[in-house]
């Protein structure tokens, strides 16, 4: 761990991030949804580079039209991870708000937040999605709920496969594997009771941390017959992603 580099990017990071805010408040509204796109999906690649986060993509997502990517869930940085190769709305638990510049930032990016505490929030959720996927986007799911070390999944809350099953829109999941000095570690892993200053303090202080961005196949295309139950479309996507840590072990 070093403090110079942690300040180095530590100040990088906060110089881009309010860069991102100002685009957010005084260029999307005049840039459209293409301009957005482009703007997320570079913007998102550079912040990796700030933080000093090498990243290998295997697969791709599709480029345009509705798609639910399925992903596990590990750190703060994997909705950057994702946006830096397609742009994608994501749905995310509502305390993400709450934190320092980068929860302003992910509201400013259009994220669906969802209200744990509500008992309607799976349908306000489900029914901003629906919105997103009408008009062509690419939303992003982590349907573990919260994050884990990375090595293997926790259990799937399928509800908000639904949506997707609805609009008939495809379903690719997509596997997070982090290393830390090329072995697999969750060192950058933001889990448990650690605070974002810690886990920060890891990250930008540390070297050596990178990250395997694995498009695995989709589980479900529309095909002219009805898409299978949400409990089925989650079983898959977990054992798709869950064979493709295993790989790794």
């Amino acid at each position: 761990m070093s403090l110079l580099r942690f300040v180095c990017r530590l100040t990088a990071l906060t110089i881009w991030v309010v860069a991102g805010l100002c685009v957010i408040l005084l260029a999307h509204p005049f840039i459209g949804t293409q301009g957005r796109g482009w703007t997320k999906r570079h913007w998102s690649r550079l912040l990796l580079v700030l933080c000093g986060i090498k990243t290998l993509r295997t697969g791709a997502p599709p480029t345009t039209g509705a798609v639910l990517l399925v992903s596990n869930h590990v750190s703060w940085l994997d909705i950057f991870l994702l946006n830096a190769a397609r742009p994608t709305v994501f749905v995310a638990k509502s305390e993400i708000r709450r934190w320092p510049l980068l929860g302003w930032l992910v509201a400013g990016a259009d994220t669906i937040f969802i209200e744990r505490a509500s008992r309607h929030a799976v349908h306000q959720a489900g029914h901003a999605m629906q919105e997103r996927f009408a008009r062509g986007h690419a939303v992003g799911l982590f349907p573990e709920g919260t994050t884990s070390p990375g090595y293997d999944l926790l259990p799937f809350y399928a509800n908000l496969f639904e949506p997707a099953r609805k609009a008939d829109a495809p379903i690719q999941p997509i596997a997070l594997i982090f290393y830390h000095h090329e072995k697999r570690s969750d060192f950058a892993a933001f889990v448990g009771e650690e605070t974002l200053a810690k886990n920060l303090w890891k990250v930008l202080g540390g070297h050596g941390i990178s990250v395997e961005v694995e498009f695995l196949a989709p589980i479900w295309q529309p095909d002219g017959n009805e898409a299978p139950p949400r409990a089925e479309l989650g079983h898959r996507a977990r054992q798709s992603i869950q064979q493709a840590l295993a790989r790794r072990n």
